[in-house]
């Protein structure tokens, strides 16, 4: 049975001729095919943009999705006329480390860049008629910046997250950052969360959601910290969390994403990703939940197959709808799973070693992702015919799910655990000292960077003499 106003999965080439006879809209064209399932069985490499000198760890549209912006390990940003395969422009960050996100600011022209990186700056840069860049420090964390927000559709404001705990406003009216509040747990310690990932609601920029170090996705209101200057801005007016899931101290999220209509993803290190209807939040405050209510929530849909144990990786929703969910794994593949349900619909190889970033074009059926390679690949649906899932997608996926068991075996071990400890400390007093350090100078000078990897498992365990420049940062 056909449900009135809701549009059924097809394979988008019905839609096509009916667009070139002018009997479909462009703009509903666009929804309709955009989300179809044959589409994303074609997905075929167009082609890699190469030029980089490290790993990218960041790609981004533009609005119009003419240009796609990335930054990598070289700490060069680079603008990309990406169907052409050819660069329009390439500049030195200014940061003194690897660059982990670069965000073009919607109706600027294209000329405002924001971007952050492992030395804990958040810059901003502009770029003139000539092609000069002019790049200046506009805020700063005390720890890793991966992640930068938009407010949809401003020009101005942006938010930032950081290892510190820290959320950050910013307004680039004014080029100064606007401490909002420190993220910390539930427990009774109250002890700081470092925080991967922050993004927007784009049906209620209102809200805003942030994941870090322990299992809850922590949904906040901006108004709140508008009108209150009291200590408790850094509560959250709503949490969510798998409930087997609550109280583990292993668990913590790599990567959030909304829809269009308030659904929130959640990917977990070396977990599954969850996505959230609004009904399933757990309430400002996890410690206070019953376990009753909990078993009457309604369970998340799950998708899984990849994994995510070694870097810190975002995850995505894909389609002009946002019909399907899209991931990087660390076997070097992007999954694509249909949203609804869950199935896994299609398994691209994206990178020899671990891919890292997805992002869906803005308007068509396209993608980029990029890893631990020094290119950007482009994906378009110009595949002859549809594509299966790879013959040996069962071995691909047993040995995923058998790397997070024997990690989590590992993890169980005392030797292990203190093993790790000594790396943390080892990493937070080297992290500690370059803050320092770059906060001491004004300068802009270029600077060796440290490598990150998150996580380990099986014969991923790092050695404290491990060679700190090799390209496998997130």
């Amino acid at each position: 049975m056909v449900i009135p106003g809701k549009r059924v999965p097809g394979s988008g080439f019905r839609d096509t001729g009916r667009r070139e006879l002018g009997a479909l809209e462009p703009i509903a064209f666009t929804r309709s095919a955009g989300g179809s399932e044959g589409f994303v069985k074609r997905l075929n490499l167009h082609g890699k943009l190469n030029g980089h000198g490290g790993c990218v760890n960041t790609i981004h549209f533009n609005p119009s999705g003419e240009i796609l912006v990335s930054g990598s390990d070289d700490k060069q940003i680079i603008f990309w006329n990406w169907a052409t395969k050819n660069k329009t422009l390439s500049y030195y960050s200014g940061h003194q480390d690897n660059v982990f996100q670069a965000r073009i600011m919607p109706f600027t022209d294209d000329r405002s860049v924001i971007t952050s990186a492992s030395d804990g700056q958040v810059r901003f840069g502009q770029i003139a008629d000539n092609g000069h860049v002019n790049t200046k420090r506009i805020g700063f964390h005390q720890g890793r910046v991966h992640r930068l927000a938009i407010e949809p559709g401003s020009p101005h404001i942006f938010y930032s997250c950081g290892e510190d705990g820290v959320v950050q406003h910013f307004d680039l009216r004014s080029q100064s950052a606007s401490k909002l509040f420190t993220c910390t747990s539930f427990a009774e310690s109250k002890s700081t969360v470092q925080l991967n990932v922050i993004v927007i609601d784009p049906r209620n920029p209102n809200y805003f959601a942030v994941g870090g170090v322990d299992e809850y996705a922590r949904v906040y209101d901006i108004r709140r910290f508008q009108s209150d200057v009291s200590s408790s801005m850094g509560q959250p007016v709503n949490t969510f969390c798998p409930s087997h899931l609550i109280g583990s101290e292993d668990a913590h999220i790599t990567g959030l994403a909304y829809s269009y209509t308030s659904e929130l993803l959640v990917s977990y290190n070396d977990e599954v990703i969850y996505l959230f209807q609004k009904n399933m939040g757990i309430g400002p405050d996890p410690q206070s939940t019953s376990e009753e209510s909990l078993h009457d929530r309604n369970k998340p849909q799950v998708y899984s197959g990849h994994r995510n144990s070694k870097t810190v990786k975002g995850v995505s929703f894909f389609g002009a709808n946002d019909e399907f969910v899209a991931n990087g794994s660390d076997c070097g593949h992007v999954y694509i799973w249909r949203k609804i349900g869950g199935e896994l619909l299609r398994v691209l190889t994206g990178d020899k070693n671990i891919v890292n970033c997805i992002e869906p074009h803005p308007r068509f059926p396209f993608m980029a992702t990029s890893g631990l390679e020094k290119n950007v690949k482009i994906w378009t649906p110009t595949a002859k015919k549809p594509i299966q899932l790879p013959s040996n997608i069962s071995e691909i996926m047993e040995s995923n799910q058998q790397g997070r068991e024997e990690r989590a075996r590992m993890l169980q071990s005392p030797d292990i655990i203190m093993h790790v400890l000594r790396l943390r400390g080892h990493r937070t007093r080297t992290s500690i000292d370059r803050r320092h350090a770059s906060s001491d100078h004004s300068s802009d000078e270029d600077d060796e960077g440290e490598a990150y990897v998150l996580g380990f498992g099986g014969s991923d365990i790092g050695h404290e003499d491990d060679d700190p420049r090799e390209c496998n940062i997130s």
